[in-house]
């Protein structure tokens, strides 16, 4: 299972209102565990089982790229804020000598990967979850980022 499919499957679960699921194919074990509306967050834990040497057991946290929208009260409420969903570092551009995903003024769709946030040795692709314009970019490249982090601001109009 890669990183795409498990990302739809979180993404599928948290839609679907499930509390919680568990699936076991080879050595990969997975749970994902939803909460009502008005808790705390989804959150996913990823297991790889140890091989046939002792391999210590591998947590990754991850979640469904959260957006919303940034208090009335200040300059940035009709801006949607796109927060990191797990804790890791923030990264550009997908390589080194690569281009940058996105720049300020860039207009994005829904789909579209903005930046990676890498967790654990395990590089993943933040997606946009709305069509709009990206206004700031709220994170260096490079650095460590929190979970709920806002990293970009998008005008959605």
């Amino acid at each position: 299972m890669d990183l795409k499919e498990i990302q739809n499957l979180i993404k599928f679960v948290s839609n679907s209102g499930v509390a919680e699921v568990k699936l076991e194919t080879g050595d990969i074990k997975i749970t994902i565990r939803t909460t009502l509306e008005g808790n705390s967050p989804d959150i996913t834990y990823v297991q790889q089982a140890p091989m046939q040497q002792t391999v210590p057991v591998q947590q990754v946290a991850a979640a469904p790229v959260v957006t919303t929208t940034a208090p009335a009260i200040d300059d940035n409420a009709k801006y949607v804020t796109i927060k990191s969903p797990m804790i890791g570092t923030f990264y550009r551009k997908p390589a080194p000598d690569k281009p940058t995903f996105v720049e300020v003024g860039a207009t994005i769709a829904k789909g579209d990967v903005l930046c990676v946030v890498e967790a654990m040795k395990l590089f993943n692709e933040i997606e946009a979850e709305i069509t709009g314009k990206i206004v700031k970019i709220l994170v260096d490249d490079m650095s460590p980022v929190e979970f709920d982090q806002p990293l970009f601001l998008v005008d959605p109009s």
